[in-house]
C-alpha cells in the first residue's frame, strides 16, 4: 500500500486552487441566474401597468410579456387584491404604447411549456398610462380542466350515439 502525502506547500497550493475554482463557479452561477434580469434592466426605460386575473397558474414573476410574439416586457410583481384576485404588475418598454382597449392573456408556448402574457392590441387611439390597468384579461388555462372538458365532450357524444342506436 503506497501512501501519498503532500508537502505543506503543495497542500497550500491545492487549497488555494480549490478556493479559486469555487469562487469562479459561484460568480459564473450568479451571472447565469441573474442574466435575464440584468439584461431586462439594461434594455432601456420601462413603465408599469397592472393586469388583474382570477388565476395565474404557472406564471411567475420574471416571465415575459409579449405582443405579436415579440418580447416587450416582464412580470415584475404579483399580489392579491381584497377579493383574492391576482394583480400582476408588468414592466413594458417605453417605446411600446398599448391601446387602452387591449387584452392581456396568460398563454403557454406549448402544452407543457413556459407561460407568458400575450397582449392583444385593441384599436383605441387612447393608451394605457403609467400605473394603469388592462380592462380585459383572460386567465390561464389549466391543463387538467382542459382534459376534463375534452373527456366530458367525449362521454356526452358516446351517450348520444348510444341513444340513437
Amino acid at each position: 500500500m503506497i501512501k501519498e502525502t503532500y508537502s505543506k506547500e503543495e497542500a497550500k497550493d491545492l487549497k488555494v486552487g480549490i478556493y479559486a475554482a469555487l469562487i469562479i463557479m459561484l460568480i459564473a452561477s450568479f451571472y447565469v441566474i441573474n442574466k435575464e434580469s440584468l439584461a431586462h434592466k439594461e434594455d432601456g426605460k420601462y413603465y408599469t401597468v397592472d393586469a388583474r386575473f382570477n388565476r395565474t397558474d404557472g406564471l411567475l414573476v420574471g416571465d415575459e410579456v409579449r405582443m405579436a410574439g415579440v418580447n416587450i416586457g416582464r412580470v415584475v410583481n404579483a399580489k392579491l387584491d381584497e377579493h383574492f384576485k391576482a394583480i400582476l404588475t408588468l414592466d413594458i418598454k417605453d417605446s411600446i404604447q398599448i391601446p387602452d382597449d387591449s387584452s392581456a392573456s396568460i398563454v403557454s408556448s406549448s402544452i407543457m411549456g413556459k407561460k407568458y402574457i400575450e397582449i392583444e392590441p385593441g384599436g383605441s387611439m387612447d393608451f394605457i398610462p403609467q400605473g394603469g390597468e388592462f380592462a380585459y384579461t383572460q386567465d390561464a388555462m389549466v391543463l387538467e380542466e382542459l382534459l376534463d372538458r375534452i373527456i366530458g365532450i367525449g362521454k356526452s357524444n358516446r351517450q348520444k350515439n348510444a341513444k340513437e342506436n
